[in-house]
């Protein structure tokens, strides 16, 4: 059985295939600044529909199963994805240290062979240490932040100044990997169906 990812996030990607799974990727090319929803975590689960139909649509995902993701942080009652730049992933972790913001990510699943779909959005509140300026400018300095939801990972550089997580830590890296089980045992997969062999 095919399995495509509609995503260009390396980590997705690493988290999928540390799991046993080979996904194809087959970028989806949505303009996530057009997108709009009642909140945040609402606006995950669009991003990631709008994502993963784009892919689905297309001849080269015909007979496919189709994962779609997309991750925004939720702090202090606004939405973030990525920064715009240095200066904005600077001031956004100098708000941050010291304080939780929730990462919502949004999991989409089609069935191209039958057209069936299902989704929903995994949510883990993350914990920012207490980082000086200098750990700041420094991370950011290496770009890493600059391509990601929120301005940080815990899977890179970004893991030694998140102080913990409360909840599933793939949410945080860009795919819950029991959440995406149980959306394929929906579609009536089971993910051992999508393993390499």
């Amino acid at each position: 059985m095919r399995f495509v990812l509609a995503s260009q996030s390396p980590a997705r990607l690493a988290s999928l295939r540390a799991a046993g799974l080979d996904p194809e990727v087959i970028v989806s090319g949505v303009d996530e600044s057009a997108v709009r929803a009642a909140d945040t975590a609402a606006l995950a689960g669009v991003l990631a529909r709008h994502k993963c139909e784009a892919v689905a649509g297309r001849d080269a995902a015909a007979g496919a199963v189709v994962l779609g993701c997309d991750s925004v942080l939720e702090f202090e009652h606004q939405t973030w994805g990525k920064p715009s730049g240095p200066g904005d992933a600077i001031a956004r972790w100098r708000r941050m240290r010291g304080r939780s913001g929730v990462l919502h990510t949004g999991h989409w699943l089609v069935d191209t062979r039958n057209d069936a779909a299902v989704g929903a959005v995994a949510s883990t509140t993350v914990r920012f240490a207490e980082v000086t300026d200098a750990e700041i400018e420094a991370y950011v300095a290496t770009g890493e932040p600059l391509q990601v939801a929120g301005a940080f990972t815990i899977d890179g550089r970004g893991g030694p100044f998140v102080s913990g997580v409360d909840g599933d830590p793939g949410t945080v890296v860009g795919v819950s990997l029991p959440l995406l089980r149980s959306l394929l045992a929906d579609l009536d997969i089971p993910i051992t169906d999508l393993w390499r062999r």
